[in-house]
């Protein structure tokens, strides 16, 4: 294990609540001490969606079935990192495969559209199928090792606008719940939801409708705070160590923040830390000690 990521994570401070380590999530997370983190939140890039610009990136893989390994390869070491009792929130999109097209242009209302790159049709399926990649990766998990408790729909009533004219407006996404055992963290308390008068509460139902959220220094809709603020409170208690291995534009860092606790974050791209240390700069850290 590299001293620098160990001294990271076993001395955090106040002023320094969120770590990012810069890399490769597939070498960095091996690096991790197991029995670490409470909780998991992560998005990792989908098959064959968008471009990077990044070698080897995964979600560019030719073969659909090793971006699947990929992933289940590095959330098996998520597992190992995950303490006992500890949870994993997987959000993850379908995807239809790309009808023969070999790249894609930029879109003036979707600028993070454009790629270099389009994965060839899997055999077996043919062009303009769904292919359903949210539920074989939850599948593959499942046989993996992961407990697979909920397959939550991420309702997004302002998704984006698509001019297909032979099918519906894709307008939800996955969020799956695994779990490393059988008993687990699970603060039902403090998600719970107003009844439909308001006058009392009720489990949390598995249909959450919320916007997606704008990025203007990435070109594209975020991981929004409010999917991830269920997960942390659900799973995590205050001054927990939480841990996404594809930070992105640091979501779950700036939640982490706003609810006292501890983050860590695997980010690749020099552009996507830079903006997630601006995003998560001007955050209200929460007033709880973090010791």
């Amino acid at each position: 294990m590299k001293p620098g990521i160990h001294e990271s994570l076993r001395r955090p401070t106040d002023e320094r609540p969120i770590v990012v380590l810069h890399g490769d999530t597939r070498e960095l997370i091996r690096q991790l001490p197991d029995d670490t983190f409470q909780c998991a939140v992560t998005s990792p890039p989908y098959w064959g969606v968008r471009d990077y610009g990044v070698k080897h990136q995964i979600g560019a893989e030719p073969d659909l079935h090793a971006y699947v390994k990929d992933l289940v390869d590095i959330f098996r070491e998520v597992r190992r990192v995950l303490k006992p009792d500890g949870t994993f929130w997987l959000n993850i999109g379908n995807t239809y495969t790309s009808g023969g097209r070999k790249w894609r242009d930029d879109d003036e209302k979707n600028k993070g559209r454009g790629m270099s790159y389009r994965p060839p049709t899997p055999p077996g399926l043919k062009k303009k199928d769904l292919i359903g990649i949210a539920w074989l990766l939850a599948l593959e998990c499942q046989k993996d090792g992961w407990y697979l408790r909920n397959d939550i729909i991420w309702y997004k009533p302002n998704c984006q606008p698509e001019s297909v004219r032979d099918r519906f407006t894709v307008s939800h996404e996955y969020l799956f719940l695994f779990s490393k055992s059988e008993h687990y963290l699970f603060d039902q308390e403090a998600i719970k939801e107003r009844t439909a008068d308001g006058n009392g509460v009720k489990n949390r139902r598995t249909v959450w409708s919320i916007n997606t959220e704008p990025c203007p220094e990435a070109h594209f809709a975020v991981f929004p705070r409010a999917l991830v603020r269920p997960c942390l409170l659900a799973g995590s208690r205050s001054n927990d160590l939480v841990l996404d291995p594809f930070y992105g534009a640091g979501t779950v860092g700036i939640v982490a923040k706003e609810l006292g606790r501890r983050c860590v974050g695997i980010e690749i791209k020099d552009e996507f830390i830079a903006i997630a240390d601006k995003r998560t700069s001007s955050v209200q850290a929460s007033l709880i000690p973090l010791v």
